[in-house]
């Protein structure tokens, strides 16, 4: 697939991209050589194959949910500027 000097301009635009005159050549051969590739791809065959989630079918280890870390909020919320039932008071962003 070959793409105009109007199309790299265009996807330029949308990719909010500043690309120079001579750089349009450049960056149009490598739009088309990833479309072509694209291309090729659409053409593999995939009937009767199964869509995955992930490439690897290994169930993932699971480890014991025990607390490893000591409880520090007192401490952290002693040097907090400002704190009210347990939680850190910050300044309104959105009015």
């Amino acid at each position: 697939m070959s793409l105009s000097k109007q199309d790299v301009e265009k996807i330029a635009h949308l990719a909010r991209l500043q690309i120079t005159g001579e750089q349009i050549p450049g960056f149009a051969a490598q739009l088309s050589s990833i479309l072509t590739f694209v291309e090729q791809m659409n053409g593999a065959e995939t009937t009767g194959v199964e869509a995955m989630a992930h490439p690897f079918d290994t169930p993932t280890r699971m480890r014991e949910d025990i607390v490893t870390e000591i409880n520090e909020r007192e401490a952290m919320q002693s040097i907090a500027p400002a704190v009210e039932a347990g939680l850190y008071l910050v300044p309104k962003v959105i009015e």
